[in-house]
């Protein structure tokens, strides 16, 4: 949970974008990430959720502001960032190991083979998949492709993951067997997570803080910008499973909240 004493490890300071002149999709986008924080947005297509992350990522530029980590700024794509999107992105012409060998000798091209062999193993093993570790994306299901996705990005031990609705796709069953396990590596390594989803459940078992972002629209007093119309602390207890999320207190007032956000106040009117 974030805090005053606690420095920002990501700070995003007066971010715009705009495709058209005088309405910018998003402006004045302002929050801050603490090193190991959770923290996912939501909000409806269209408010620029993926323009941000794609800015973290540095696959974007924004009109105008800045992007800070660990006190430099952002500019461009990095190592030191980590992206998972919904489309798994895998060379299909490479196995599972090959797919993230390839990640893991970009990031440290000093490395014997028998290092990037154990780096690869570990991660893969991490994910469930160390039976399927020499198969091509072709022979996998829609959900371990994913799997491997997010092996390929802890595997470089990026400071930050970027994760663009990583389950969107995916079935129900697939998808909360994934959430739990993306849960237990985030425990276990500490990793700083940035999540776009459009599943506000997903982002109350996972998140640690909850972004909500407004549309831009126009309105009678002319257009409004899209932006950050309020930051959710969840209050849950940490060490929550899907299981028992429901039982919570504290979780259907949390759950409301953002859904009456969702369809009251993410226009703007």
């Amino acid at each position: 949970m974030l805090s005053e004493t606690m420095p920002g490890f990501l700070k995003i300071e007066g971010l715009s974008k705009s495709f058209a002149p005088a309405k910018p999709v998003f402006a004045d986008v302002n929050f801050t990430i603490a090193k190991g924080e959770f923290v996912c947005i939501i909000g409806h297509s269209g408010c620029g959720k993926t323009t941000i992350l794609n800015v973290l990522a540095g696959l974007d530029t924004a009109s105008s502001g800045h992007v800070f980590m660990d006190n430099r700024q952002l500019i461009g794509p990095s190592l030191e960032r980590g992206v998972v999107f919904q489309s798994h992105a895998l060379m299909p012409w490479l196995s599972v190991r090959k797919n993230i060998a390839f990640a893991v000798e970009s990031r440290w091209p000093e490395w014997n083979k028998a290092q990037v062999t154990e780096q690869v193993e570990k991660h893969v093993a991490m994910v469930g998949l160390s039976a399927a570790i020499d198969k091509k994306p072709a022979q996998l299901s829609g959900g371990m492709k994913q799997r491997v996705g997010i092996a390929r990005a802890f595997a470089i031990q990026p400071k930050m993951l970027l994760l663009d609705e990583p389950f969107g796709a995916l079935d129900a069953l697939t998808r909360g067997t994934i959430q739990e396990e993306l849960m237990n590596i985030v425990r276990q390594t500490q990793q700083t997570v940035f999540m776009i989803t459009h599943d506000v459940d997903e982002a109350i078992l996972l998140a640690d803080r909850i972004l909500l972002m407004s549309n831009g629209a126009e309105t009678d007093a002319g257009y409004v910008p899209g932006g950050m119309a309020e930051e959710v602390v969840n209050p849950l207890p940490r060490q929550r499973t899907r299981a028992d999320l429901h039982h919570l207190d504290g979780y259907y007032e949390l759950r409301n909240h953002i859904v009456d956000f969702l369809v009251k106040r993410a226009k703007a009117h």
